[in-house]
């Protein structure tokens, strides 16, 4: 079991950052990957672990990027040309590796992008209804009732007493809720804006919340920061009790996520790492680690083994036809 991978891992889910955890689970020698080697692949192409050589490695960094995108698994083989069909069934992905090495692995692809979470600043029974939901979801859940007294919530572990909302791993999975009902609404909303979070709405009357965005706009918000809020926020459900309003907020939260919103994107954007196709067996290279390489009529080629570099020395036009 590699446990340091674990480890890191576990870091990087509690730090809310996306990730796949890449699993040998099958393999046939020679290869340099061992059965049940773990890496974690970052959403730049970065690898932490071990998982195979160099023909292995920048296939399965392709492919996790894919997973990391999708959110789906996938379970990929890496094998010799002559026996991908043998391979082929239905969820599995089967990669040619046409170097040297007669080798074989099957690698599992587990992307893990963190859970949306719901802010929620305010006290009211929509507030903790709302939590509450969230947290019968599977999706986390933090109250802040500025000077509130956290016994007073259903969940008083969730509730912290300061509108600050550093150290909350704000990102595109998260949606912060405004229901301070008029008690520092344009406070809350400013904070909130500030933040990378993927949804922003205030919970209040039609005219209440044109009251308070037009405060806001007098005092120098910025129109397309105020085009984020969603105001009044949820379903239009009508006329309805006030826990009943957590009802309306977390169905629109759900929608949206089914939509493909509120996913964490990663941290700031990274460069991603510079790609490169063998032009002899078509395998991906990754030009930054490739030691193979030449150049022929001005253009640059790399190679993922000596053996590919070699046969495109000496005829060059037949791999380029």
């Amino acid at each position: 079991m590699d446990v340091s991978v674990l480890a890191e891992a576990v870091e990087l889910s509690e730090q809310r950052v996306p990730y796949v955890l890449a699993t040998v689970v099958w393999r046939r020698g020679p290869s340099s990957g061992r059965q049940g080697s773990k890496a974690v692949v970052l959403a730049d192409g970065t690898v932490r672990g071990w998982l195979g050589g160099a023909c292995a490695e920048p296939s399965v960094v392709r492919h996790a990027r894919e997973c990391l995108e999708t959110g789906q698994p996938a379970l990929l083989f890496l094998g010799q040309p002559d026996e991908l069909d043998g391979r082929s069934q239905e969820g599995v992905r089967s990669i040619a590796m046409a170097c040297e090495s007669e080798g074989a692995l099957e690698v599992y692809l587990e992307p893990h992008r963190p859970e949306p979470q719901v802010i929620v600043v305010g006290r009211s029974p929509a507030v903790d209804a709302l939590a509450e939901m969230a947290v019968s979801l599977g999706w986390g859940a933090t109250v802040i009732d500025d000077g509130g007294n956290p016994d007073e919530h259903t969940r008083p572990e969730l509730v912290r007493t300061k509108l600050d909302l550093s150290g909350l791993g704000i990102d595109g999975a998260t949606a912060v809720v405004v229901a301070t009902q008029g008690h520092y609404d344009d406070l809350a909303l400013e904070a909130a804006l500030a933040s990378d979070a993927g949804y922003v709405g205030l919970i209040a009357s039609d005219r209440r919340a044109g009251t308070v965005l037009d405060h806001m706009r007098s005092r120098g918000a910025a129109p397309a920061e105020l085009d984020r809020v969603h105001a009044p926020a949820g379903l239009d459900l009508g006329a309805v009790a006030n826990a009943e309003i957590a009802v309306a907020v977390m169905a629109d939260l759900v929608a949206r996520r089914a939509r493909g919103e509120l996913v964490a994107t990663g941290s700031d954007p990274v460069p991603l790492r510079a790609e490169a196709i063998d032009p002899v067996c078509g395998m991906t290279v990754l030009v930054d680690d490739a030691k193979y390489h030449t150049v022929h009529e001005g253009a640059d080629y790399w190679f993922c083994a000596p053996g590919c570099q070699r046969a495109f020395t000496a005829d060059p036009q037949s791999f380029l036809a």
